[in-house]
């Protein structure tokens, strides 16, 4: 049974805040062996940032499909849109195959980088 509670400006807000975290933790050059376990759950098949965005983003072309007050060439471009960016997102979570195939491979130690 799906949740059916309204998520609120500050839960969203909060979700896209710890998205800018990991962006800001990438950049600090961690190691990769801690940024595989990272990518894998932002790509999940089921769950992951690409599966969730585009089925939020299918919905609210469905939404807007359904309720607005007249269809107009603006508003069947909008859902198209919504549409397009929607499958584009969700074909993302097929880089989870890279994650897996990554793990099989030796990296260096994350440092400083020396000038040569």
């Amino acid at each position: 049974m799906p949740n059916s509670s309204v998520p609120g400006a500050d839960q969203v807000a909060q979700a896209t805040a710890t998205l800018a975290q990991a962006k800001d933790y990438l950049r600090t050059d961690p190691p990769v062996s801690d940024v595989l376990p990272l990518l894998a759950g932002l790509l999940d098949e089921d769950a992951g940032v690409p599966i969730l965005l585009g089925d939020v983003l299918r919905s609210a072309a469905r939404l807007i499909a359904q309720q607005a007050r007249a269809e107009t060439d603006e508003i069947r471009l909008i859902i198209s849109g919504l549409r397009e960016a929607a499958q584009e997102a969700t074909d993302w979570h097929v880089l989870r195959w890279d994650v897996q195939r990554l793990r099989g491979y030796a990296f260096e130690t994350a440092g400083p980088q020396t000038a040569t």
